[in-house]
């Protein structure tokens, strides 16, 4: 599979938070890389979206949709600046 870049994530994104975020900067929990949304390294798959850090390659969010809702884990993140 090849990886894609956090742009792929966009339209997901908006639907979910309303905004446009691949302008956000998201921080890396595993090294405190810093990086706007749109540069991470991003797989998609049947099962969902997985954004890794371009620094380390750390998972820092993955979206899963399900039938009724998509699930949403930010764990890998330690922030997400909105401007």
């Amino acid at each position: 599979m090849d990886p894609l870049d956090g742009n792929a994530m966009a339209g997901d994104l908006l639907a979910l938070f309303g905004a446009e975020l691949t302008t956000a900067s998201a921080t890396c929990a595993g090294c405190g890389a810093r990086a706007p949304i749109a540069e991470l390294t991003v797989y998609t798959s049947a099962i969902g979206t997985v954004a890794r850090c371009s620094s380390c390659q750390a998972v820092v969010m993955v979206l899963v949709p399900t039938r009724d809702t998509t699930r949403v884990d930010l764990r890998g993140t330690a922030a997400l600046d909105v401007t």
